[in-house]
């Protein structure tokens, strides 16, 4: 199997296994392997003015929601993650596509595993939103 093709499979699998958490959580989430791979609920996809979930999915532009002073904050807590292990919590400004409003998110950022392989999940609340 070619690896693209395997990291799909993999995205599929996770998805399905928190298809649960995805559909019933009170937060906007994700679950992130690469750029191309990448999964995320409803709320998160209405969060940022997505039409649906697969619309944010296949946006191919890594980071490109998150406010060019924010986007280091985002990387340092992936590669903690996914990296180290280590789990996190930041502050990040993130912009709407559809209304342009600009949301200040706190974006808590934790590794999981599944068949063998590094994830992140990261969950977002709402912390304050303005029309830029």
């Amino acid at each position: 199997m070619a690896e693209q093709e395997h990291h799909a499979e993999l995205i599929k699998g996770i998805a399905e296994q928190m298809k649960i958490l995805l559909k019933e959580s009170k937060e906007a989430i994700y679950i992130y392997f690469d750029d191309a791979h990448k999964v995320c609920n409803k709320k998160f996809a209405d969060l940022l003015g997505y039409k649906s979930p697969k619309a944010w999915a296949d946006a191919e532009v890594p980071l490109s929601d998150v406010l060019e002073e924010d986007q280091q904050k985002v990387i340092n807590a992936y590669m903690n993650a996914s990296e180290k292990g280590v789990a996190g919590s930041i502050n990040v400004k993130m912009q709407n596509i559809k209304t342009g409003e600009i949301q200040k998110i706190n974006m808590i950022i934790a590794p999981t595993i599944y068949e063998g392989h590094i994830f992140t999940v990261h969950f977002f609340s709402k912390i304050w939103g303005f029309l830029k």
